[in-house]
């Protein structure tokens, strides 16, 4: 592929990263994308530790949030492609703690699709007992049920982390931390830039991320959404003050992950074809991950949402996964494009960049299909 044809789209990307960043919007970014399996586009600016004046590099894994869903989900699918693993088996079967009241129906691909009736966590859990993964896996198995399984769309906003991680630990004897490093980033050498849980050694290599105005949205969400403080307690809401700290960053909490962008990218390039030799599914197995259950109202934030096993797959043919505070990684399986970007300062409620840059990238790709 002449990588040159697209040199005017990353000189307007990495003009508008520097604006944004010279109007103190943003302080360091970093935009990827794929296409063909090919990187056409990696631009990175600005600081990973605005303390320090340390330089955010290609290289430099962020905390990004829900993004981190895609990573989790991603592991699924390659167990399921190997036959380690099935969409439709009852968690129960293999986590039996799990099927303590009424329970026993609940499967993966209700797991996957947000669909399982568990999204609630208790208004007091702690940072810490994020960091212990029996504790957060036995407060999921005993967890009520809010509607039988398959019956509510409620975003498992935690939750989903320790539904799906554990049936992978029980199922395969590995944390998901280490199946996707080993199966996932690993083939596609991306090992030092893909995380669920952090290595310790690496945690000096780690961009810095901090509240930007994320905190106040939560504040508005807590205030208005009658359900939010439910599945994001106070102590845990998805920030800077969880997502800054080492001892979250090194334990498995999949709901989230850190990354780099042109890693998040690689990834998802090879879900929808070859990245140097390397596919990690199927173009069966692809349709059945990315093929969208019935869009319906959402229980916690109230809007109309569609999810495939384990990504949001929207309205414009992409599938992927966004993070509070602005990263996300999506994939357009008909352009065989992929967009991932990351962020340090965490914001809302002033547009929304990041997703602005997955625009321009797609729209300028479609151009030229």
């Amino acid at each position: 592929m002449d990588l040159e044809n697209w040199d005017g789209l990353r000189a307007e990307v990495r003009q508008r990263v520097d604006e944004l960043i010279a109007a103190g919007r943003e302080s360091g970014v970093q935009v990827a994308a794929y296409l063909d399996g090919e990187p056409i586009l990696e631009v990175h600016a600005g600081l990973a530790d605005r303390a320090t004046g340390r330089v955010l590099t290609a290289d430099t894994p962020v905390w990004s949030a829900s993004t981190g869903k895609a990573l989790t989900a991603t592991v699924v699918h390659v167990l399921v492609e190997r036959g380690e693993l099935d969409y439709d088996l009852r968690i129960a079967d293999v986590w039996p703690e799990f099927a303590r009241h009424g329970k026993g129906g609940v499967t993966l691909r209700h797991a996957l699709t947000h669909t399982a009736g568990v999204p609630v966590l208790p208004a007091d859990v702690t940072p810490e007992d994020f960091t212990d993964w029996d504790r957060m896996c036995a407060i999921v198995a005993d967890a009520e049920p809010i509607a039988p399984p398959g019956e509510l769309k409620a975003y498992h906003a935690w939750t989903f982390g320790w539904l799906v991680g554990e049936v992978v630990r029980r199922v395969t004897g590995r944390r998901v931390s280490r199946v996707l490093a080993e199966d996932v980033a690993g083939p596609l050498g991306v090992r030092d830039e893909l995380y669920l849980g952090v290595p310790p050694t690496e945690l000096g290599r780690l961009a810095r991320v901090e509240d930007r105005n994320l905190s106040a949205l939560f504040a508005y969400a807590s205030a208005n959404l009658p359900n939010f403080d439910r599945v994001a307690p106070p102590g845990v809401r998805p920030g800077a003050e969880i997502g800054a700290r080492a001892d979250v960053l090194t334990a498995d909490v999949p709901a989230t992950g850190t990354m780099t962008a042109r890693a998040a990218a690689r990834m998802l390039a090879a879900l929808i074809g070859e990245v140097d030799g390397v596919r990690l599914i199927s173009p069966i197995r692809l349709r059945a991950a990315t093929t969208p259950d019935p869009p319906g109202p959402e229980w916690v934030f109230g809007q109309e949402g569609a999810w495939g096993l384990g990504y949001a797959v929207d309205s414009d043919g992409s599938f992927g996964a966004a993070g509070s505070g602005g990263s996300l990684a999506y994939a357009y399986p008909a352009l065989g494009l992929t967009v991932a970007a990351t962020k340090t300062l965490l914001g809302a409620g002033d547009g929304d960049p990041m997703e602005d840059l997955r625009v321009l990238v797609r729209d300028a790709v479609a151009a030229r299909r």
